[in-house]
C-alpha cells in the first residue's frame, strides 16, 4: 500500500508540473486593451475614444500613456487608429522599418522612466517597404540612394537570418526584424533591462496585417 501511495504521489506531482508548464502566461492588461481596440477597428466599430475637446483639455497639463508603440513610418500603420485609442493614450515612436536608433531609445526611456509607461510594443507590418529593401540588399541588389541605406543596413542582419527559409521571404524578414528589435531593447538600455527582468515592464513583438487589419503577437 505504501509503494502504491508513493507512486500516486509521483504521478500526481508529475501531472501538476505538466499542468503548470502548460499554463499560459497571462497577457498584460495594457496589451489586452490594445487587442480589444484593434478588434473594434477590424470590425468597423471603433469608439474613437479620447479624441474630443474634453480629452484635449484633460491631457493639456500632462500625459500618462499606458503603452509605448514602436512602429513603422508607413502611412498605413498609425497606431492610434489601429488600436482605436486617442490623445494621451499611446507614446508612439515611428521610423521606417520600426527600427530603434539612439534617439528612439532615449524616447522610450523617457516614457518608461518619466511617464511611468509599463508596456512596449514593437509593431512590424505586412509588406514593409524598408524590410523589402533589406531583403533585396541581401539578394544582391544595389545599395539604395541617400540615407535610405542607413535604414536598410540596420535591418539587413534580420533579413539575412531568414534568407533561404521556407515561406514568404519578406514576411519572414518582417517577423525576424521585430524579434531583432525586441532583443535589442532587452539589453541596450540600463533603464529598461532591470524593469524587464523584474517583470515590472512588458515587451511584446507584434505584426499588423495590411489586408485584414489585425494585429497579432509575433511568437
Amino acid at each position: 500500500m505504501k509503494s502504491t501511495i508513493t507512486l500516486v504521489c509521483i504521478i500526481t506531482s508529475a501531472l501538476a508540473t505538466a499542468c503548470l508548464a502548460e499554463t499560459p502566461v497571462p497577457l498584460p492588461a495594457q496589451w489586452q486593451r490594445l487587442l480589444d481596440g484593434n478588434a473594434r477597428f477590424v470590425s468597423d466599430q471603433p469608439r474613437h475614444q479620447h479624441q474630443d475637446s474634453k480629452r484635449r483639455a484633460e491631457v493639456a497639463s500632462g500625459q500618462k500613456p499606458f503603452a509605448v508603440v514602436i512602429g513603422c513610418a508607413d502611412s498605413r500603420t498609425a497606431p492610434e487608429i489601429l488600436f482605436d485609442e486617442g490623445l494621451g493614450d499611446l507614446f508612439v515612436i515611428r521610423l521606417a522599418g520600426n527600427i530603434v536608433d539612439d534617439a528612439a531609445l532615449g524616447s522610450i526611456e523617457y516614457a518608461i522612466a518619466k511617464l511611468g509607461t509599463r508596456l512596449i510594443v514593437v509593431l512590424g507590418h505586412e509588406k514593409c517597404g524598408a524590410v523589402s529593401a533589406a531583403v533585396e540588399a541581401v539578394n544582391g541588389a544595389a545599395a539604395p540612394p541617400g540615407h535610405i541605406g542607413a535604414i536598410v543596413d540596420v535591418i539587413k542582419p534580420a533579413a539575412a537570418s531568414v534568407h533561404g527559409k521556407d515561406g514568404d521571404e519578406i514576411d519572414n524578414a518582417v517577423r525576424a526584424n521585430v524579434h531583432a528589435v525586441v532583443e535589442r531593447l532587452k539589453t541596450a538600455s540600463p533603464l529598461l533591462s532591470p524593469l524587464l527582468k523584474s517583470g515590472e515592464l512588458s515587451l511584446i513583438g507584434a505584426r499588423y496585417d495590411l489586408d485584414d487589419g489585425k494585429v497579432q503577437q509575433v511568437p
